[in-house]
């Protein structure tokens, strides 16, 4: 069990991120076409993890807009936007920015949160991951995980992309 804030209220989740040097565990996410991607379609390539509450709060659409816009620069490596929000929530966000260099997925029908240890367990966003990155490498071990302390705060994008 991991503990962050919300606004500096506590909250727990069921467990904790994996850690740097272990194989990434597998999973199974819908895109907003309701295609399912998993690990294995990463194969060969550096996968980001940007994991967040819900596309439709400030913060979260602030990662997925700089993932995106940093996506471009980063050779061999993909941009993976997940969240437990609906694939047509990920979908209208994304079409509407013009989101086109990440991938945006949504575990609503996953273990994901589980596996990954960031689903919350309490507080008003149980149910819905914390914001964390994860960077996976081509053979799908974890070099990278960030599990941000304050919910309501983005990620360290610098530290993230010096991972790679």
């Amino acid at each position: 069990m991991a503990t962050v804030t919300l606004k500096g209220n506590e909250l727990q989740t069921v467990g904790t991120l994996p850690e740097a040097g272990t194989q990434a565990p597998d999973f199974k996410l819908v895109k907003a076409d309701l295609s399912e991607v998993s690990l294995s379609d990463y194969t060969g390539k550096k996968l980001i993890l940007n994991i967040f509450p819900s596309i439709d709060t400030p913060t979260c659409a602030t990662s997925v807009r700089k993932f995106n816009q940093q996506a471009a620069e980063c050779e061999n490596t993909a941009v993976l936007c997940v969240s437990a929000d609906l694939p047509f929530a990920l979908g209208r966000f994304c079409g509407a920015e013009g989101i086109d260099n990440v991938e945006a997925a949504s575990g609503f029908r996953a273990s994901f949160g589980e596996d990954y240890g960031l689903t919350f367990s309490t507080g008003p966003l149980a149910g819905l991951y914390s914001r964390s990155v994860v960077i996976i490498d081509e053979s799908g071990k974890v070099i990278y995980t960030e599990q941000v302390a304050e919910t309501a705060d983005e990620p360290d994008y610098q530290s993230a992309l010096d991972a790679l």
